[in-house]
Protein backbone atom coordinates (compact mmCIF):
# COMPACT_ATOMS: atom_id res chain seq x y z
CA UNK A 1 0.00 0.00 0.00
CA UNK A 2 1.49 3.06 -1.18
CA UNK A 3 2.47 5.96 1.97
CA UNK A 4 1.17 8.76 0.59
CA UNK A 5 2.85 10.82 3.61
CA UNK A 6 2.19 14.02 2.12
CA UNK A 7 -1.98 13.56 2.87
CA UNK A 8 -1.82 11.48 5.88
CA UNK A 9 0.38 14.13 7.20
CA UNK A 10 -2.43 16.58 6.72
CA UNK A 11 -4.94 15.01 8.18
CA UNK A 12 -2.74 14.26 11.34
CA UNK A 13 -2.46 18.00 11.40
CA UNK A 14 -6.30 18.56 11.11
CA UNK A 15 -7.00 16.38 13.48
CA UNK A 16 -9.32 17.06 16.50
CA UNK A 17 -9.57 20.63 15.66
CA UNK A 18 -13.43 20.88 15.98
CA UNK A 19 -13.70 21.66 11.76
CA UNK A 20 -14.93 19.15 9.46
CA UNK A 21 -12.38 17.49 6.99
CA UNK A 22 -13.27 17.57 3.39
CA UNK A 23 -11.52 15.27 1.43
CA UNK A 24 -11.45 15.91 -2.48
CA UNK A 25 -9.94 15.15 -5.48
CA UNK A 26 -10.39 12.68 -8.76
CA UNK A 27 -12.24 9.39 -8.22
CA UNK A 28 -9.65 6.96 -8.35
CA UNK A 29 -7.00 8.73 -6.81
CA UNK A 30 -6.75 7.46 -3.44
CA UNK A 31 -9.06 9.12 -1.31
CA UNK A 32 -10.56 6.40 0.46
CA UNK A 33 -7.73 4.51 0.99
CA UNK A 34 -6.00 7.39 2.12
CA UNK A 35 -8.87 7.95 5.03
CA UNK A 36 -10.44 4.34 5.33
CA UNK A 37 -6.82 2.75 5.44
CA UNK A 38 -3.83 5.02 5.96
CA UNK A 39 -5.08 7.47 8.78
CA UNK A 40 -7.65 4.79 10.35
CA UNK A 41 -3.72 2.81 10.75
CA UNK A 42 -2.56 6.21 12.29
CA UNK A 43 -5.51 6.71 14.77
CA UNK A 44 -5.33 2.24 15.66
CA UNK A 45 -1.28 3.08 16.22
CA UNK A 46 -2.21 5.63 18.24
CA UNK A 47 -4.28 3.75 20.77
CA UNK A 48 -7.74 4.53 19.23
CA UNK A 49 -9.78 1.46 19.56
CA UNK A 50 -11.77 0.28 16.37
CA UNK A 51 -15.44 0.87 17.44
CA UNK A 52 -14.19 4.06 18.06
CA UNK A 53 -13.73 4.80 14.49
CA UNK A 54 -17.15 4.82 12.31
CA UNK A 55 -17.30 4.17 8.85
CA UNK A 56 -20.06 4.63 6.13
CA UNK A 57 -19.05 4.24 2.52
CA UNK A 58 -21.92 5.53 0.39
CA UNK A 59 -20.77 3.96 -3.01
CA UNK A 60 -21.21 0.50 -1.16
CA UNK A 61 -24.53 -0.94 -2.55
CA UNK A 62 -25.41 -1.95 0.71
CA UNK A 63 -25.45 1.13 2.88
CA UNK A 64 -27.68 2.57 0.58
CA UNK A 65 -30.29 3.69 2.70
CA UNK A 66 -27.91 5.95 4.13
CA UNK A 67 -28.08 8.20 1.12
CA UNK A 68 -30.76 9.67 2.82
CA UNK A 69 -29.72 12.16 4.90
CA UNK A 70 -32.48 10.92 8.08
CA UNK A 71 -30.81 7.58 8.25
CA UNK A 72 -26.87 8.35 7.86
CA UNK A 73 -27.23 10.58 10.72
CA UNK A 74 -29.09 8.18 13.03
CA UNK A 75 -26.82 5.46 12.04
CA UNK A 76 -23.76 7.30 13.05
CA UNK A 77 -25.20 8.88 15.87
CA UNK A 78 -26.48 5.38 17.39
CA UNK A 79 -23.05 4.29 17.33
CA UNK A 80 -21.77 7.06 19.05
CA UNK A 81 -22.58 5.50 22.55
CA UNK A 82 -19.42 6.63 25.28
CA UNK A 83 -19.41 10.22 25.55
CA UNK A 84 -16.09 9.82 27.14
CA UNK A 85 -14.24 8.49 24.43
CA UNK A 86 -13.46 10.37 20.98
CA UNK A 87 -15.36 9.31 17.90
CA UNK A 88 -14.19 9.32 14.40
CA UNK A 89 -16.87 9.64 11.90
CA UNK A 90 -15.78 8.73 8.32
CA UNK A 91 -17.79 9.37 5.16
CA UNK A 92 -17.05 8.49 1.56
CA UNK A 93 -18.86 10.02 -1.36
CA UNK A 94 -20.37 12.52 0.74
CA UNK A 95 -22.27 13.98 -2.74
CA UNK A 96 -24.06 11.09 -3.00
CA UNK A 97 -26.27 11.84 -0.33
CA UNK A 98 -30.02 13.05 -1.61
CA UNK A 99 -32.10 16.24 -0.98
CA UNK A 100 -35.35 15.48 0.54
CA UNK A 101 -37.91 17.52 1.83
CA UNK A 102 -38.05 18.14 5.31
CA UNK A 103 -40.94 15.37 6.79
CA UNK A 104 -41.70 17.56 9.94
CA UNK A 105 -42.40 20.95 8.10
CA UNK A 106 -45.44 21.83 5.52
CA UNK A 107 -42.71 23.77 3.74
CA UNK A 108 -42.38 22.16 0.60
CA UNK A 109 -39.29 24.13 0.04
CA UNK A 110 -37.66 23.34 2.92
CA UNK A 111 -34.77 20.92 2.69
CA UNK A 112 -32.37 18.60 4.27
CA UNK A 113 -29.08 17.71 2.53
CA UNK A 114 -25.72 16.14 3.82
CA UNK A 115 -25.06 19.93 4.95
CA UNK A 116 -27.56 19.62 7.61
CA UNK A 117 -25.94 15.97 8.65
CA UNK A 118 -22.02 17.41 8.55
CA UNK A 119 -22.77 20.04 10.59
CA UNK A 120 -25.15 18.77 13.71
CA UNK A 121 -22.11 15.83 13.77
CA UNK A 122 -19.45 18.69 14.25
CA UNK A 123 -21.22 20.35 17.00
CA UNK A 124 -20.79 16.77 19.08
CA UNK A 125 -17.74 17.61 21.36
CA UNK A 126 -16.66 14.33 21.17
CA UNK A 127 -16.52 13.69 17.43
CA UNK A 128 -13.85 14.65 14.70
CA UNK A 129 -15.87 14.40 11.25
CA UNK A 130 -13.84 13.29 7.72
CA UNK A 131 -16.15 13.24 4.83
CA UNK A 132 -14.86 12.51 0.96
CA UNK A 133 -16.08 14.11 -2.04
CA UNK A 134 -15.55 13.35 -5.99
CA UNK A 135 -17.30 16.32 -7.25
CA UNK A 136 -16.32 20.22 -6.42
CA UNK A 137 -19.87 21.26 -6.95
CA UNK A 138 -19.66 19.92 -2.95
CA UNK A 139 -17.41 22.85 -2.26
CA UNK A 140 -19.87 25.25 -4.01
CA UNK A 141 -20.43 28.88 -2.88
CA UNK A 142 -23.79 27.86 -1.83
CA UNK A 143 -22.36 25.21 0.30
CA UNK A 144 -19.03 27.11 1.26
CA UNK A 145 -21.73 29.55 2.85
CA UNK A 146 -23.29 27.27 5.19
CA UNK A 147 -19.97 25.95 6.17
CA UNK A 148 -18.43 29.43 6.71
CA UNK A 149 -15.32 28.61 8.12
CA UNK A 150 -15.99 25.28 9.65
CA UNK A 151 -14.33 22.84 7.42
CA UNK A 152 -10.78 22.48 5.96
CA UNK A 153 -10.25 21.05 2.67
CA UNK A 154 -7.50 18.37 1.60
CA UNK A 155 -7.33 17.83 -1.85
CA UNK A 156 -5.83 14.34 -3.03
CA UNK A 157 -4.09 14.03 -6.54
CA UNK A 158 -3.03 11.20 -8.42
CA UNK A 159 0.71 10.13 -7.64
CA UNK A 160 2.75 12.76 -8.13
CA UNK A 161 6.36 11.97 -9.86
CA UNK A 162 7.91 11.58 -6.69
CA UNK A 163 5.49 9.22 -4.90
CA UNK A 164 5.82 7.21 -8.16
CA UNK A 165 9.22 7.01 -8.26
CA UNK A 166 9.40 5.84 -4.98
CA UNK A 167 7.17 2.97 -5.61
CA UNK A 168 8.51 2.49 -8.93
CA UNK A 169 9.70 -1.24 -9.29
CA UNK A 170 11.11 -1.35 -12.83
CA UNK A 171 14.47 0.68 -14.19
CA UNK A 172 14.23 3.93 -12.51
CA UNK A 173 15.86 5.21 -15.90
CA UNK A 174 12.84 4.48 -17.37
CA UNK A 175 10.70 5.57 -14.19
CA UNK A 176 9.68 9.17 -15.89
CA UNK A 177 8.74 7.86 -19.18
CA UNK A 178 6.71 5.31 -17.49
CA UNK A 179 5.20 8.65 -15.66
CA UNK A 180 4.14 10.84 -18.25
CA UNK A 181 2.49 8.03 -20.72
CA UNK A 182 0.55 6.44 -18.01
CA UNK A 183 0.66 8.87 -15.10
CA UNK A 184 0.04 8.48 -11.70
CA UNK A 185 -3.69 6.54 -11.07
CA UNK A 186 -2.54 4.47 -7.89
CA UNK A 187 -4.20 1.11 -9.07
CA UNK A 188 -1.74 1.67 -11.92
CA UNK A 189 1.30 0.48 -9.83
CA UNK A 190 -0.26 -3.70 -10.31
CA UNK A 191 -0.53 -3.67 -13.83
CA UNK A 192 2.46 -4.66 -15.92
CA UNK A 193 1.43 -4.47 -19.53
CA UNK A 194 0.56 -1.28 -22.02
CA UNK A 195 -2.84 -3.44 -22.76
CA UNK A 196 -3.49 -3.97 -18.89
CA UNK A 197 -2.87 -0.35 -18.60
CA UNK A 198 -4.35 1.26 -21.17
CA UNK A 199 -7.51 -0.91 -20.78
CA UNK A 200 -7.94 0.16 -16.79
CA UNK A 201 -7.60 4.02 -17.84
CA UNK A 202 -10.04 3.94 -20.87
CA UNK A 203 -12.62 2.21 -18.79
CA UNK A 204 -11.76 5.11 -15.81
CA UNK A 205 -13.46 7.42 -18.49
CA UNK A 206 -16.21 5.32 -19.65
CA UNK A 207 -17.53 3.53 -16.73
CA UNK A 208 -16.27 6.70 -14.23
CA UNK A 209 -15.57 9.52 -15.13
CA UNK A 210 -18.09 10.34 -17.94
CA UNK A 211 -20.72 8.02 -16.45
CA UNK A 212 -20.49 10.58 -13.39
CA UNK A 213 -20.70 13.54 -15.51
CA UNK A 214 -23.79 12.11 -17.44
CA UNK A 215 -25.76 11.42 -14.39
CA UNK A 216 -25.11 14.17 -12.02
CA UNK A 217 -25.53 16.58 -14.46
CA UNK A 218 -28.69 15.00 -16.21
CA UNK A 219 -27.09 14.90 -19.81
CA UNK A 220 -29.35 12.98 -22.26
CA UNK A 221 -28.46 13.51 -25.95
CA UNK A 222 -24.77 15.19 -25.55
CA UNK A 223 -22.74 12.15 -24.43
CA UNK A 224 -21.25 11.93 -27.90
CA UNK A 225 -20.42 15.86 -28.12
CA UNK A 226 -18.96 15.04 -24.32
CA UNK A 227 -16.36 12.60 -26.01
CA UNK A 228 -15.04 15.03 -28.80
CA UNK A 229 -14.50 18.22 -26.38
CA UNK A 230 -12.34 15.54 -23.83
CA UNK A 231 -10.63 14.47 -27.34
CA UNK A 232 -10.08 18.26 -28.93
CA UNK A 233 -8.91 19.15 -24.98
CA UNK A 234 -6.16 16.09 -24.99
CA UNK A 235 -5.03 17.38 -28.41
CA UNK A 236 -4.23 21.33 -27.34
CA UNK A 237 -2.74 20.35 -23.61
CA UNK A 238 -0.69 23.63 -23.51
CA UNK A 239 -2.55 25.57 -25.89
CA UNK A 240 -4.48 28.76 -25.47
CA UNK A 241 -8.05 28.33 -26.43
CA UNK A 242 -11.47 29.83 -25.31
CA UNK A 243 -15.19 28.00 -25.78
CA UNK A 244 -15.42 30.02 -28.91
CA UNK A 245 -12.38 28.31 -30.90
CA UNK A 246 -13.37 25.13 -29.42
CA UNK A 247 -17.30 26.01 -31.29
CA UNK A 248 -15.18 26.86 -34.64
CA UNK A 249 -12.75 23.52 -34.07
CA UNK A 250 -16.39 21.60 -33.60
CA UNK A 251 -17.60 23.18 -36.77
CA UNK A 252 -14.52 23.12 -39.26
CA UNK A 253 -13.14 19.71 -37.99
CA UNK A 254 -16.39 17.99 -37.30
CA UNK A 255 -18.70 19.70 -39.11
CA UNK A 256 -21.17 19.69 -35.88
CA UNK A 257 -22.66 23.23 -34.45
CA UNK A 258 -22.22 23.36 -30.81
CA UNK A 259 -22.63 27.10 -28.99
CA UNK A 260 -19.95 28.18 -26.99
CA UNK A 261 -22.06 28.79 -24.14
CA UNK A 262 -23.10 25.07 -24.61
CA UNK A 263 -19.53 23.80 -24.25
CA UNK A 264 -18.24 26.38 -21.29
CA UNK A 265 -20.94 24.50 -19.36
CA UNK A 266 -19.67 21.09 -20.11
CA UNK A 267 -15.93 22.44 -19.60
CA UNK A 268 -17.49 23.48 -15.72
CA UNK A 269 -18.87 19.60 -15.70
CA UNK A 270 -15.44 18.48 -16.42
CA UNK A 271 -13.62 21.19 -13.93
CA UNK A 272 -16.32 19.93 -10.91
CA UNK A 273 -15.57 16.24 -11.56
CA UNK A 274 -11.42 17.03 -11.46
CA UNK A 275 -10.86 15.60 -14.82
CA UNK A 276 -8.89 19.07 -15.97
CA UNK A 277 -8.62 22.64 -14.58
CA UNK A 278 -8.08 25.79 -16.12
CA UNK A 279 -5.16 28.43 -15.89
CA UNK A 280 -6.14 31.53 -16.07
CA UNK A 281 -3.68 33.99 -17.88
CA UNK A 282 -2.09 36.74 -16.08
CA UNK A 283 -0.04 39.89 -17.45
CA UNK A 284 2.68 40.01 -15.45
CA UNK A 285 3.75 43.67 -16.06
CA UNK A 286 0.38 44.87 -16.72
CA UNK A 287 -0.36 43.12 -13.10
CA UNK A 288 -4.01 42.15 -14.63
CA UNK A 289 -5.77 38.71 -15.74
CA UNK A 290 -6.64 38.48 -19.12
CA UNK A 291 -9.59 36.99 -19.01
CA UNK A 292 -9.67 34.76 -22.48
CA UNK A 293 -7.99 32.71 -23.97
CA UNK A 294 -6.72 30.59 -20.70
CA UNK A 295 -5.21 26.65 -21.02
CA UNK A 296 -6.55 23.68 -20.11
CA UNK A 297 -4.53 20.99 -18.00
CA UNK A 298 -5.84 17.14 -17.75
CA UNK A 299 -5.62 16.42 -13.53
CA UNK A 300 -3.24 13.07 -15.28
CA UNK A 301 -1.50 12.73 -18.07
CA UNK A 302 -1.80 9.45 -18.06
CA UNK A 303 -5.85 9.93 -18.66
CA UNK A 304 -4.81 12.63 -21.23
CA UNK A 305 -2.94 10.12 -23.08
CA UNK A 306 -5.55 7.49 -22.85
CA UNK A 307 -8.11 9.69 -24.37
CA UNK A 308 -5.98 9.80 -27.61
CA UNK A 309 -5.79 5.90 -27.41
CA UNK A 310 -1.93 7.09 -26.88
CA UNK A 311 -0.88 7.69 -29.99
CA UNK A 312 0.51 11.67 -29.39
CA UNK A 313 2.79 11.40 -26.87
CA UNK A 314 4.56 13.98 -27.17
CA UNK A 315 6.59 14.68 -24.45
CA UNK A 316 7.26 18.91 -24.38
CA UNK A 317 3.22 19.11 -23.78
CA UNK A 318 3.12 16.31 -21.15
CA UNK A 319 5.86 17.96 -19.34
CA UNK A 320 4.17 21.14 -18.87
CA UNK A 321 1.05 19.24 -17.87
CA UNK A 322 2.89 17.20 -15.17
CA UNK A 323 4.61 20.76 -13.77
CA UNK A 324 1.58 22.24 -13.86
CA UNK A 325 -0.36 19.42 -11.80
CA UNK A 326 2.50 19.02 -9.79
CA UNK A 327 2.83 23.11 -8.78
CA UNK A 328 -1.18 22.95 -8.21
CA UNK A 329 -0.85 19.63 -5.90
CA UNK A 330 2.11 21.93 -3.63
CA UNK A 331 -0.17 24.63 -2.81
CA UNK A 332 0.68 27.17 -5.16
CA UNK A 333 -1.58 29.76 -7.01
CA UNK A 334 -0.67 29.02 -10.49
CA UNK A 335 -1.24 31.36 -13.44
CA UNK A 336 -0.19 31.07 -17.53
CA UNK A 337 2.35 34.33 -17.33
CA UNK A 338 2.19 37.18 -20.53
CA UNK A 339 4.86 39.48 -20.77
CA UNK A 340 4.25 42.25 -22.91
CA UNK A 341 7.39 44.20 -25.06
CA UNK A 342 7.83 46.58 -27.78
CA UNK A 343 9.60 45.66 -31.03
CA UNK A 344 10.54 47.00 -34.50
CA UNK A 345 10.29 44.73 -37.04
CA UNK A 346 10.74 46.50 -40.52
CA UNK A 347 10.65 50.40 -39.39
CA UNK A 348 7.26 49.71 -37.76
CA UNK A 349 6.77 49.80 -33.62
CA UNK A 350 4.39 46.38 -32.56
CA UNK A 351 3.40 44.88 -29.15
CA UNK A 352 4.71 41.99 -28.95
CA UNK A 353 3.41 39.04 -26.51
CA UNK A 354 5.94 36.38 -24.76
CA UNK A 355 4.21 33.61 -22.31
CA UNK A 356 5.56 32.69 -19.17
CA UNK A 357 4.61 28.72 -18.72
CA UNK A 358 3.48 29.44 -14.95
CA UNK A 359 3.53 32.09 -12.73
CA UNK A 360 3.12 30.62 -9.25
CA UNK A 361 2.27 31.81 -6.40
CA UNK A 362 1.72 31.63 -2.20
CA UNK A 363 1.03 34.24 -0.09
CA UNK A 364 3.94 37.22 -0.31
CA UNK A 365 6.41 34.69 -2.80
CA UNK A 366 5.89 34.19 -6.49
CA UNK A 367 8.31 32.33 -8.72
CA UNK A 368 8.25 32.17 -12.62
CA UNK A 369 8.39 28.68 -14.04
CA UNK A 370 9.39 28.01 -17.91
CA UNK A 371 9.35 24.74 -19.13
CA UNK A 372 11.57 23.40 -21.76
CA UNK A 373 12.56 20.11 -23.57
CA UNK A 374 16.20 20.91 -24.09
CA UNK A 375 18.20 24.53 -24.32
CA UNK A 376 21.65 23.20 -25.91
CA UNK A 377 20.80 24.83 -28.75
CA UNK A 378 22.26 28.54 -28.02
CA UNK A 379 18.86 29.85 -30.17
CA UNK A 380 16.61 27.54 -28.20
CA UNK A 381 17.71 29.00 -24.75
CA UNK A 382 17.64 32.76 -26.20
CA UNK A 383 13.75 31.93 -26.94
CA UNK A 384 12.73 29.80 -23.63
CA UNK A 385 14.56 32.86 -21.40
CA UNK A 386 13.26 35.70 -23.20
CA UNK A 387 10.12 36.11 -21.17
CA UNK A 388 11.81 35.46 -17.94
CA UNK A 389 14.92 38.28 -18.90
CA UNK A 390 11.74 40.93 -19.54
CA UNK A 391 10.29 40.68 -16.38
CA UNK A 392 11.06 43.34 -14.13
CA UNK A 393 11.10 42.19 -10.46
CA UNK A 394 13.38 39.91 -8.72
CA UNK A 395 11.32 36.89 -8.08
CA UNK A 396 13.39 33.72 -8.52
CA UNK A 397 13.28 32.50 -11.74
CA UNK A 398 13.85 28.85 -13.51
CA UNK A 399 13.92 26.75 -16.47
CA UNK A 400 13.19 23.25 -16.24
CA UNK A 401 13.91 21.00 -18.74
CA UNK A 402 14.36 17.34 -19.74
CA UNK A 403 17.80 17.02 -19.70
CA UNK A 404 19.97 15.17 -16.54
CA UNK A 405 21.41 17.74 -14.95
CA UNK A 406 22.46 19.89 -11.56
CA UNK A 407 20.65 22.93 -10.83
CA UNK A 408 22.62 25.79 -11.89
CA UNK A 409 22.29 29.86 -12.64
CA UNK A 410 23.51 31.79 -15.19
CA UNK A 411 24.88 35.06 -15.30
CA UNK A 412 21.58 36.89 -14.40
CA UNK A 413 20.40 34.91 -12.30
CA UNK A 414 18.10 32.16 -13.68
CA UNK A 415 18.21 28.76 -12.53
CA UNK A 416 18.25 25.33 -14.64
CA UNK A 417 16.65 22.30 -12.93
CA UNK A 418 16.33 19.23 -14.87
CA UNK A 419 12.64 18.08 -14.59
CA UNK A 420 13.15 14.58 -12.04
CA UNK A 421 15.16 16.50 -9.95
CA UNK A 422 12.54 19.77 -9.93
CA UNK A 423 9.77 17.04 -9.11
CA UNK A 424 11.59 14.70 -7.06
CA UNK A 425 12.66 17.74 -4.58
CA UNK A 426 9.94 19.23 -2.65
CA UNK A 427 11.77 22.39 -1.82
CA UNK A 428 13.46 23.24 -5.18
CA UNK A 429 11.52 26.78 -5.68
CA UNK A 430 11.31 27.80 -1.72
CA UNK A 431 14.68 26.77 -1.13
Amino acid sequence: MLPRKQYVEELIRLKNNGRIKIITGLRRSGKSVLLFELFREHLLNEGVLPEQIIGVQLDDLSNIKYRNPIELDKHIREQISDETKQFYIFVDEIQLVSEIRNPYLDDPEAKITFVDVVLGLMKIKNADVYVIGSNSKMLSSDILTQFRDRGDEVRVFPLSYAEFYDAYEGDKREAWQEYYTYGGMPMLTGLDTHERKSKYLQDLFKRTYLRDVIERNRIKNDTELLDILLDVLASGIGSLTNPSKLSNTFLSERKIALAPDTIDKYLGYFEDSYLIKKALRYDVKGRKYIKTPSKYYYSDPGLRNARLGFRQIEETYLMENVLYNDLIRRGFDVDVGVVEIATTEGGKKERKQLEVDFVVNRGNDRYYVQSALSIADPEKKKQETASLLRIPDSFKKVVVVRDYLKPWKDDHGIQYVGIEHFLRDENILTG
